[in-house]
């Protein structure tokens, strides 16, 4: 599973790596980002890729109760296009969720590890996101959650899941407003390269608490 990330860049380095023109309201660097939180997204509109904020942990049009979210922050893209809750987003509410890094907890002898893994060839990168728009009456709520595969050779030792990177080449196919049929899409997740090359090193356990949110949770533990 994919359960905390970060997001430390700047505004600007955002807007360039993905070729945006607005300006992100309420942006800033984020460094223990956790479900029930809002974070960073791109969809595209039909005219134009759109940057703005998603709520982490997807509510469905359909649910009865919001609560819901906190149970689908992931989800498994392997068999996503067969279940309710994700086949019509995959046809057409994909979005890219932006990160630098994400957190895994490492089990052993002495309890859980927890460690911060990143790209060792870029700095920011995507998640493949699915999005959904909640309203009841005068509410609305913008959801997601993020895909998970099962985990490549460098993080099998960590986790036996991962979340879903995608390829700086394949992001663009990912949020293309065409509509898709779902098991073309999940084909295209299948076929992903699982050879990211990715650095890992261990962090301190504040990042267990989400509440926890300074620059110091990503730092190395000596």
């Amino acid at each position: 599973m994919c359960g905390r990330f970060t997001m430390d860049a700047s505004e600007l380095e955002i807007l360039k790596e993905y070729e945006l023109n607005d300006e992100i309201i309420g942006f800033q660097p984020r460094y223990n980002i956790a479900p029930g939180q809002n974070v960073l997204a791109i969809i595209h509109d039909g005219k134009k890729k759109r940057v703005g904020f998603l709520k982490w942990g997807l509510v469905p049009s359909w649910a009865k109760d919001t609560k819901i979210g906190y149970k689908m922050i992931n989800a498994r893209s392997e068999t996503a296009h067969e279940k309710p809750s994700f086949k019509k987003l995959l046809a057409k509410k994909r979005c890219l969720i932006v990160a630098d890094s994400f957190y895994e907890w490492q089990k052993s002898e002495n309890g859980k590890q927890p460690k911060r893994i990143s790209l060792k060839d870029r700095k920011l990168f995507a998640f493949a996101g699915l999005w959904d728009k909640w309203e009841q009456g005068e509410e609305q709520l913008f959801t997601c959650t993020i895909l998970t595969k099962s985990a490549n050779k460098f993080m099998e030792p960590i986790h036996d899941r991962m979340p879903v990177i995608l390829p700086k080449k394949e992001e663009e196919y990912w949020i293309n407003p065409q509509t898709r049929d779902p098991d073309e899409v999940g084909q295209f997740l299948s076929h992903l390269p699982s050879s990211e090359l990715l650095d890992a090193y261990n962090v301190s356990s504040l990042v267990n608490s989400a509440k926890n949110e300074q620059r110091e949770c990503m730092e190395p533990l000596l």
